[in-house]
């Protein structure tokens, strides 16, 4: 497949899954217009997918395959701590993923750096990781970016860099048939909703979409509804996860003012996000995402089954 051909194609498949989060029909995963319109006005209709990080299990990665398919998600997200055992075996991930009924949804592909002199390497980099997920049958690359300092805010030039990169990695990616995500993040350059606004302003829409985390956003000063209507044409999948802020007094030990919590056990708006997603007709993949388990009681599986619970239960979705 040329890459004139891949690319131009591509783009247009990019294109709709940005507007309507649905694929060409020969990636796995894919839930068609079609399908997802039908009659029913339960959130159930949505036509949405739902993935399971596998962040949570702390590079366990196998039992996190095992647990995420026992709870019931159709999809997980998994990260670098896979490249060791699969890296140069990717048919192997995909046959395990297959045993286990599962769609390789996306792949963390870590931060992009923006000093000077590291714009080759960060390319390789995600290129090489992009590369890895198409061979293992995955369909997304998220990204995040390394470039907030401590020492100073960050410059209008920032931005600029950093969507320069971003465009250049997405357009690598894009001829190998992986759609690459934006991931707001704090303690990174798109933290805030004014700085999302700038990093999407200076990266080409045809390559860069965006992968908006509900409660990153929510903790950097943003509203997720909002955002969720603002990049309604850009969206490539989410991160759904919940948010406690500031974090009781009993948490001792937690440097941070909050932190990321079962769905339900926060101060997001879940009903309100997925009552938005329905408005806009947002078809693709929605990833539950949990850190880490915050409370050393439970074990990644039990979270997992808290939130599937509180999607079927409360919002009467299907998983």
């Amino acid at each position: 497949m040329s890459s004139s051909f891949s690319r131009r194609d591509f783009i247009a498949a990019l294109g709709a899954v940005a507007a309507a989060a649905s694929l060409p029909s020969a990636v796995p995963g894919k839930v068609s217009l079609a399908d997802s319109n039908r009659g029913n006005e339960s959130f159930a209709a949505s036509g949405m997918s739902f993935g399971y990080a596998a962040i949570t299990w702390n590079g366990n990665d196998t039992q996190a395959i095992k647990d995420v398919a026992e709870v019931g998600f159709k999809g997980i997200q998994l990260r670098t701590s896979v490249l060791p055992e699969f890296e140069k075996r990717p048919a192997a991930l995909r046959e395990l993923l297959a045993a286990n009924h599962l769609t390789f949804t996306a792949f963390s592909s870590g931060g992009v750096r923006i000093a000077p002199g590291t714009e080759a390497e960060e390319i390789t980099k995600h290129v090489r990781n992009a590369t890895f997920v198409r061979d293992a049958g995955g369909l997304y690359l998220q990204v995040t970016d390394s470039a907030r300092q401590k020492d100073r805010k960050p410059a209008p030039d920032d931005f600029k860099q950093l969507g320069r990169v971003l465009t250049e990695i997405a357009k690598r990616v894009v001829d190998l048939g992986v759609g690459l995500g934006y991931h707001n993040h704090m303690n990174s350059l798109g933290e805030g909703p004014e700085e999302v606004d700038r990093i999407m302003d200076a990266s080409d829409p045809r390559y860069v979409k965006f992968e908006l985390d509900i409660a990153h956003y929510q903790q950097g000063g943003g509203d997720p509804v909002q955002a969720l209507r603002k990049y309604r044409d850009r969206l490539l999948f989410l991160h759904i996860k919940d948010l406690e802020s500031p974090v009781p007094a009993s948490s001792k030990g937690n440097e941070r003012s909050y932190r990321f919590v079962e769905l339900g056990r926060g101060k997001v708006d879940l009903p309100a996000v997925f009552k938005t997603l329905k408005e806009i007709k947002f078809h693709g993949w929605a990833v539950v995402e949990l850190d880490a388990v915050p409370d050393n009681a439970r074990t990644p599986r039990e979270s997992a089954i808290i939130c599937k619970k509180y999607l079927e239960e409360k919002l009467k979705l299907t998983i």
